[in-house]
């Protein structure tokens, strides 16, 4: 088992949720390191130092802006080096808009020794508009309603053989010995969209298991989404044609499809075209769903980033 397990997050902006993840984190992991890497956010830094408990325990590195897009796979990339590089044995990425469950760390951390050369991922809960993080961690499995999508195992239980195309990057584990297996995550892709997906395609290339964590639950703070992601259409495109460069065939089927019905995208054999820009898209909740295709979810399974 890992001596040292740390958190990686990613963050721009989202300075709310943030605190949450910070407050949050505090009570239920309350030595564990935690790795912020604001993406060309300066005001980063202040908003940790203002959460109780959290100076010492957290780190804020910063990586630079892309004129294209948030720099998430690089972003991801620095945070876990920068945890390995302070000794963790075991990173838990978890994006800014989760709070970790009471029993997460103990659980990707027991997973691990369990585990040890597989990616490891958690059932995640996402909360409804107007339903807050409450006061005490403790009352999070109230509220406990994981993402049917995905396995969800008992507390203290794995899923190993998980279909990979299922991965998700919101609430997942690995060692430092699996990270250096995999690579870390292709820094082609920037901005939003599928680079989660081709991680997971590189982990079943290179004979790394997915496995289902039961207890690793991870609770997704509401937001207002667009549905399809009109918003982040430039990202989509640059990325699924990067994808599809790598590994022949399109990642997130269902929002493509949909771009096309509208007349956003063109797709002809191995080239996707962005014909126009969609009008301004007013952002409204949804319910988490995941696309379907060929009997497995490929691409990115949920509605809301």
């Amino acid at each position: 088992m890992p001596d040292t397990v740390a958190v990686v997050t990613i963050v721009r902006g989202r300075h709310g949720h943030l605190r949450e993840q910070v407050r949050v984190l505090r009570h239920v992991a309350p030595r564990v390191p935690h790795v912020v890497v604001a993406m060309g956010d300066p005001e980063v830094a202040d908003v940790v130092d203002r959460v109780a408990g959290a100076h010492d325990w957290t780190t804020v590195v910063h990586v630079d802006d892309d004129r294209r897009g948030l720099p998430l796979a690089r972003a991801r990339n620095t945070g876990v080096r920068t945890a390995l590089a302070a000794g963790a044995g075991l990173v838990v990425l978890l994006d800014v808009d989760c709070v970790p469950g009471p029993g997460l760390v103990d659980a990707y951390r027991r997973a691990s020794d369990l585990a040890p050369d597989a990616l490891l991922a958690g059932p995640v809960t996402y909360l409804g508009e107007g339903v807050p993080v409450p006061a005490h961690p403790r009352d999070l499995d109230a509220l406990r309603f994981p993402h049917p999508a995905r396995p969800d195992p008992p507390p203290g239980e794995v899923v190993r053989g998980g279909d990979h195309d299922l991965f998700w990057s919101l609430s997942c584990a690995v060692t430092a010995s699996t990270w250096d297996t995999l690579g870390g995550f292709h820094e082609g892709y920037v901005g939003y969209g599928a680079e989660d997906t081709d991680l997971g395609r590189v982990a079943r290339s290179r004979g790394v298991d997915l496995v289902w964590v039961g207890g690793a639950d991870a609770f997704h703070q509401w937001h207002p989404v667009t549905q399809p992601p009109v918003d982040h259409l430039e990202d989509i495109v640059r990325n699924a044609a990067t994808f599809h460069a790598r590994w022949g065939e399109w990642p997130m089927p269902g929002w493509l499809d949909e771009f096309e019905r509208r007349g956003l995208v063109s797709r002809d054999g191995g080239r996707l075209t962005l014909v126009t820009q969609p009008p301004p898209a007013s952002p409204r909740a949804s319910t988490p769903t995941s696309v379907k295709v060929s009997g497995s979810s490929l691409g990115t399974g949920t509605v809301q980033p």
